[in-house]
């Protein structure tokens, strides 16, 4: 299996770029198979490249490269709770999910390609409650172990924090004056590090993920640990 990646192609970029300035049901089914050939058929090469290379880092998180059901993000949104009733997503994503979960909830690590916004990043997005507590009671119980996941030199080299939101209360059950107070209070944990468009076009970007993911292998590794699943 190669762990080699060419770069995502122009036509990838170009297609989002019209898709946004044609966002609706009518267009994308007139250039569906332009969809296939040059958004998802590149992202299926990049998580099939990613595979080897994610399996380095932890063995638990998975590279599905299927276009439906596999890493890859669908690109219809769900705007059935929203008032946004764009039908289609302007951007192409993947997530590479911890095995034991195959929802948005589980820990992954995630891939965001737009036009104007390239990111890299891992961690868990809104938990539901019995597992953002278990989280929180990490913490609250190891904050030494806490404390060496956000001085870890790589994760502070590539990224600007763990971020999230919060409450403004501090949950119940929990110490006000506890240092990590303010993670504490997170209802999400992430790091999130920006690339650029014309990085995602080179050869070089899978290297970047790669040396990202790694980054937040600290924070992943402690969630994991949270939650009782391996790492």
């Amino acid at each position: 299996m190669t762990t080699s990646f060419p770069g995502f192609p122009k036509s990838f970029f170009t297609f989002l770029r019209q898709l946004a300035r044609n966002n609706d049901r009518a267009w994308f089914d007139a250039n569906k198979a332009r969809y296939k050939q040059d958004v998802a058929a590149p992202m299926s090469d990049f998580i099939v490249a990613m595979a080897p290379r994610l399996g380095k880092i932890s063995s638990h998180y998975v590279a599905d490269p299927r276009p439906h059901g596999g890493s890859m993000f669908r690109i219809y949104r769900d705007t059935r709770f929203s008032r946004d009733k764009r039908p289609l997503k302007e951007h192409a994503a993947c997530q590479f999910r911890h095995d034991a979960g195959r929802d948005a909830h589980a820990p992954g690590f995630y891939v965001h390609l737009a036009p104007k916004d390239v990111r890299i990043g891992g961690g868990i997005w809104l938990p539901p409650g019995p597992e953002l507590r278990a989280i929180r009671e990490a913490i609250a119980r190891d904050p030494a172990g806490w404390s060496r996941v956000l001085g870890n030199r790589r994760l502070k080299a590539a990224f600007d924090g763990i971020r999230g939101d919060a409450l403004v209360r501090t949950p119940k059950g929990f110490d006000d004056d506890h240092r990590h107070i303010a993670d504490i209070k997170r209802k999400t944990f992430f790091v999130m590090r920006e690339s650029t468009p014309s990085a995602a076009g080179e050869a070089g970007f899978i290297d970047e993920v790669d040396d990202t993911l790694r980054a937040a292998a600290p924070l992943m590794r402690f969630v994991c640990k949270a939650l009782h699943l391996p790492f």
